[in-house]
């Protein structure tokens, strides 16, 4: 996001050292000041929307009312209306064209005037190509009744930057994955109504690294690394209504994670009156995803021309705070994390010339959650506009074929913080992120959808 000016914030503190309990706080700040950073992701905030070809075609603007196994992670009534068994599997290819400059970053060591940061001061393209997988399945139980499973990946990246980085007191390397198994069941109430409720499990796994600062500038970085995972569960509801044939009212609600990450941290290189604090230890991270309440609309305007629009409140409030707990101490990291509200119209429509194709397209805006204050370089956060193309193609044997292409653009924007490296001892050393970034990204993707 643009901001008019850069200004100087409040330190985030790091956890002291020197003594044993100092230790075990530095460990808790590393794991919850990683996670913290590492979170904002391919989507505003950590979220992936990338789960279906067909809802990339139309930059996600008419999936909780549209109909099939494609639409389950807006809507879990999306399904009820299925005659067939029907299974999807597909697949999102994610490309960023990303540059992180340097604006002027600055570290303050004990007893030494301000110095610049130094190390390469442009990094190009740091957030590494990945494919976001999707797939699931319905079955038919009955005239009313449609059980179905769904698997997703709504929270993946990998971010690389260089170990000679301006970034590397802030972020090195990044590694967030996580995996959304969904079962579900949806009933035709009426010949109007549908509802839809799925229970999910969520598997969500991180490794983190980052450069620590020895007292002296002569002296090599030292070097701390976090990993952790963990299973954690959640829930679904979602309803379809139709006043006439031609048009199709959704709203959904999809509830926060609570997850708990079991990891490990290990802090190594540190020298002098810093070695003390070099550790290996476990420990336990939680914090909770935001929760997802959808709105969504189809209308069929004409035999071959149907329009979309869809609203989605999430509830990025939710994420209030990480808590790091270690043998003998816990630390919470707050967050300023903001609700958003993400907006999409698009179009399907069915060319006369042929029977065979329909096509699509539709834009997004999507606003940031993060706070200008605690933009991280480990995956700069921007408000974001997404441009949607795409098209079904029908096979034989009851098999379809879906394809997009979309653009993201991202507004530029700042990195403007300062983190309190040793915080709480006689050697606290202050760091001074300020930073640009600008890019875009490019979504290429492929469903294959069949109805047995």
């Amino acid at each position: 996001m643009d901001m008019p000016q850069m200004q100087l914030h409040a330190p985030r503190r790091r956890a002291g050292i020197f003594a044993a309990a100092s230790r075990i706080a530095l460990g808790a700040s590393v794991l919850g000041g990683g996670l913290a950073a590492a979170m904002p992701a391919g989507a505003a905030g950590f979220y992936i929307q990338e789960q279906s070809s067909r809802g990339a075609g139309r930059a996600y603007s008419g999936e909780a009312a549209d109909t099939g196994v494609q639409s389950i992670w807006w809507n879990p009534a999306a399904i009820a209306r299925v005659l067939r068994p029907q299974a999807y599997v597909g697949g999102q290819a994610i490309f960023v064209d990303a540059r992180v400059d340097d604006a002027g970053s600055t570290i303050r060591r004990p007893g030494q005037a301000v110095a610049p940061v130094g190390g390469d001061l442009r990094q190009s393209d740091p957030l590494q190509p990945g494919v976001a997988p999707s797939a699931g399945a319905a079955y038919p139980i009955g005239h009313r009744v449609v059980v179905g499973l769904s698997f997703t990946s709504p929270f993946n990246f990998t971010n690389k930057y260089e170990g000679a980085s301006w970034t590397r007191y802030d972020a090195l390397k990044s590694r967030v994955t996580d995996a959304n198994v969904e079962v579900l069941a949806a009933i035709r109430v009426t010949d109007r109504l549908d509802v839809g409720l799925g229970l999910d499990a969520q598997y969500a796994s991180a490794t983190l690294t980052q450069a620590l600062p020895n007292l002296s500038p002569l002296a090599p970085d030292a070097m701390q690394r976090l990993s952790g995972g963990g299973w954690d569960y959640g829930w679904d509801a979602g309803a379809q209504y139709r006043p006439d044939e031609r048009l199709t009212l959704a709203a959904s609600y999809r509830s926060k994670i609570s997850h708990t990450l079991k990891g490990d941290v290990s802090v190594g290189g540190l020298l002098g009156p810093l070695a003390g604090a070099n550790l290996t230890t476990s420990g336990r991270a939680t914090f909770d995803t935001p929760w997802m309440a959808t709105l969504g609309a189809r209308w069929q305007a004409t035999d071959r021309l149907w329009l979309n629009a869809q609203v989605q409140r999430i509830g990025w409030g939710q994420f209030r705070a990480i808590t790091v707990s270690l043998p003998g101490g816990t630390q919470v990291t707050p967050q300023d994390y903001k609700d958003t509200t993400t907006v999409a119209v698009g179009l399907d429509y069915a060319p006369a010339f042929t029977s065979t194709w329909t096509l699509r397209g539709g834009v997004q805006y999507d606003p940031t959650p993060t706070p200008d204050a605690s933009r991280s370089t480990r995956v700069p956060d921007g408000d974001r506009w997404l441009f949607g193309l795409g098209a079904t193609h029908r096979l034989r044997g009851g098999a379809t074929l879906d394809l997009n292409a979309d653009y993201i653009a991202f507004a530029e924007s700042r990195i403007n913080r300062t983190d309190l490296e040793f915080a709480g001892t006689p050697v606290a050393t202050p760091v001074t992120f300020r930073g640009t970034v600008r890019g875009g990204a490019l979504v290429l993707g492929a469903g294959l959808n069949w109805a047995f």
